[in-house]
């Protein structure tokens, strides 16, 4: 995942700041709970830092949880969806609101110089060797999960109905969600009317925090062109069908997907991020591979765009008077769709304003929708009926957010192996949202 929010002005900067004092919203000692819990809170990022693991692969992280939340009290189930963590508080009647956290690192060497970075190291599925890292900042979103679980145990007296906080494997694959609802998480569990999450994000000063009403994230579309030519000698062009050319045509073509077929106010992209063809300089190839990434909000322009690419490569081929049976093949690869994350507009509205009041205006923002994509979708999407957010919370610290805009530096990105977010604000901020939003919709 990614994000860039709107920038700021140092005059809204610096009154934000002065606003980090406690507002009348937080009376309820939320904030000053969290602060004093945060120590605690931060050997448990630190720790979970240190030991990531691989998409799938989350057993010691998930056990480490599992047990927390066992000791506060929660009926904990684990290994829902390979390594998915259950953990359940039944408090009188009232709405079933669920929190979810993603537990997944990267396979990523870390270079932030932090004294407790990782030096972990994995095998991938395909057998490789990998350092790996949480350079997407899920450490911090379990951190404040447990927070977020401390606070709501200490405080069963001001909130009546079920609280469902899971932990999901496999955000980084896309297979994490559908895995723990195809497990019974809806069946075997209370089914959420409310489903909240945050995401850290890498383009925004730590501690504020961004919304967006509506699509929030987009489908996300994994898709392989093989381009079968008919190859031989360089020196010999003519008697072969170069699937280099015929796939440099389908690169440009697509091009016009987006900027000729989609409503220009309708966000789409289709990237080749990969072309890959050939052996040697004088060997014209008898195929070409072309791996892509398609992004739409939409089911409707989704379909346009896959059909489109279809059609394209087909056409292009037929022009290039390619043999028939020498077609391209168009794979969408399905195992690694991600739907599009659509915040429900009235709700997410409604926490926002929430949020305002306890945070202040000026740290909490209605930010652009993302091209980047979030399985977090998945639990409205199974049904729409429940009501869902995910917001970010800001992790640059402000000093380096300042430089930045100022252009003397360049801010690393999610997923880079530079990414160090300022942890306790963002642990903080993401606690005391996430607590007083289930506190508001389970209030007594």
């Amino acid at each position: 995942m990614g994000m860039k929010m709107r920038k700021f002005s140092k005059l809204s900067l610096f009154l934000a700041a002065s606003m980090l004092a406690i507002t009348p919203a937080q009376a309820d000692g939320l904030n000053e709970a969290i602060s004093a819990d945060l120590p605690s809170l931060m050997e448990i990022y630190r720790d979970l830092h240190a030991n990531p693991e691989l998409s799938g692969e989350e057993v010691q992280t998930a056990a480490k949880l599992a047990a927390e939340a066992r000791r506060l009290g929660f009926t904990v189930t684990e290994k829902v969806g390979g390594t998915g963590v259950v953990a359940v508080m039944e408090n009188g009647e009232g709405p079933t609101v669920m929190i979810r956290a993603d537990m997944d690192g990267l396979p990523l060497e870390e270079k932030t110089g932090l004294p407790f970075a990782s030096t972990t190291t994995a095998k991938t599925r395909q057998g490789n060797d990998t350092f790996v890292m949480h350079a997407c900042g899920h450490d911090t979103h379990m951190t404040g999960w447990v927070g977020t679980a401390r606070q709501l145990a200490a405080r069963k007296d001001e909130w009546s109905g079920s609280l469902v906080m899971i932990l999901q494997p496999a955000e980084e694959t896309g297979e994490g969600a559908v895995a723990m609802l195809e497990d019974g998480l809806y069946t075997r569990f209370p089914k959420p009317d409310h489903v909240i999450a945050f995401h850290d994000a890498a383009g925004a000063p730590a501690g504020y925090i961004g919304y967006s009403p509506g699509f929030a994230l987009a489908n996300v579309d994994s898709v392989d062109i093989t381009v079968k030519g008919v190859g031989g000698h360089g020196a010999y062009p003519h008697t072969t069908k170069d699937p280099v050319v015929l796939a440099s045509r389908i690169v440009g073509a697509l091009q016009t997907l987006v900027s000729r077929e989609i409503d220009p106010q309708d966000p789409a992209v289709v990237t080749v991020g990969s072309f890959q063809a050939g052996t040697k300089h004088n060997i014209i190839a008898d195929d070409a591979l072309l791996l892509l990434t398609v992004r739409s909000y939409s089911d409707e322009t989704r379909a346009k765009l896959l059909d489109g690419i279809k059609r394209i490569a087909k056409g292009e081929a037929i022009t290039a008077g390619v043999p028939e049976d020498r077609m391209p093949e168009v794979s969408i690869r399905e195992d690694e769709f991600t739907p599009a994350t659509y915040n429900t507009p009235e709700f997410t509205l409604e926490i926002a304003k929430l949020f305002e009041e306890r945070f202040g205006k000026e740290r909490v923002i209605q930010s652009k929708p993302v091209m980047g994509g979030e399985d977090f979708s998945r639990y409205r999407r199974a049904d729409e009926s429940i009501n869902s957010m995910i917001f970010w919370v800001g992790g640059v610290p402000m000093e380096e957010y300042l430089a930045a805009q100022r252009g003397e530096v360049k801010l690393p990105s999610l997923h880079s192996p530079l990414w160090a977010p300022d942890a306790e604000k963002v642990i903080a901020t993401g606690a005391e949202a996430l607590t007083a939003a289930a506190l508001h919709l389970m209030k007594k």
